[in-house]
């Protein structure tokens, strides 16, 4: 098994089907070394699962979900996209994240760690990442968070 594969795994992740784009964009764009995964949302099957505002009515923890499940559907994109699979991933370069919000949240960063670990629990030192968080109105399907990716193949 190989070592992302064996990681997954160990974590109890079975990766889901990619998820078809919801408006006129490609979720994988591949150019030369790099990846860019368009924003995933937290969805299961195609039902995003966490829904609403941090800071109104949702917790930490509901939002550090939505992002680890965000960041398991960019999983999905890749397995998907690339020939060689997720063993094709040298380096997870950058993360970027949306968090839906009340005005007064500000621990954004706290809930993006919710997909930031995972890309270090998969990928080991390769998931260490540069990374931006923002805090937004809204988001698509009233998503609560989504992510995008870049990513180096070698």
């Amino acid at each position: 098994m190989s070592t992302v594969s064996s990681r997954l795994s160990e974590l109890g992740i079975c990766l889901p089907a990619a998820m078809a784009p919801v408006a006129n964009y490609v979720p994988v764009n591949i150019t030369g070394a790099l990846v860019t995964v368009s924003g995933q949302l937290p969805a299961i099957g195609g039902k995003v699962e966490v829904t609403g505002k941090l800071g109104g009515g949702l917790s930490l923890e509901d939002g550090q979900r939505a992002a680890r499940l965000c960041f398991i559907n960019i999983l999905a994109q890749l397995q998907a996209a690339l020939p060689g699979g997720l063993e094709s991933v040298t380096k997870v370069v950058r993360l970027g994240g949306f968090i839906a919000c009340a005005p007064d949240f500000t621990q954004h960063a706290v809930v993006m760690n919710g997909a930031s670990d995972l890309a270090v629990a998969v990928f080991g030192e390769a998931g260490r990442h540069a990374r931006s968080t923002v805090g937004v109105a809204s988001l698509p399907l009233d998503a609560a968070v989504e992510v995008e990716g870049l990513f180096h193949i070698g």
